[in-house]
């Protein structure tokens, strides 16, 4: 999957639906993490609130799980815009 105009995560608009299209790969234990939970290549996320304070944590839908993010996790995922 390209990823030429990908954006991270944490810079998707609250509401908007994305593909996760890669993983920046400046901190490996983080996206191993982040795949643990579930973050794979082609899997569906959607931005569904920022916390108040300082826009963080990040709580995500991803497929049909809610979870909850930093920004420093989210800033790791690059998504597509679907």
């Amino acid at each position: 999957m390209s990823t030429g105009s990908a954006l991270h995560l944490d810079s998707l608009d609250r509401g908007r639906i994305g593909r996760v299209v890669g993983f920046e790969d400046r901190s490996p234990d983080l996206v191993a993490k982040l795949r643990e939970i579930g973050f794979a290549e082609g899997d569906e996320v959607e931005l569904l609130a920022r916390g108040w304070l300082g826009g963080a944590p990040l709580s995500v839908r991803l497929n049909r799980t809610v979870i909850a993010l930093r920004k420093a996790e989210a800033g790791l995922v690059k998504v597509a815009e679907a």
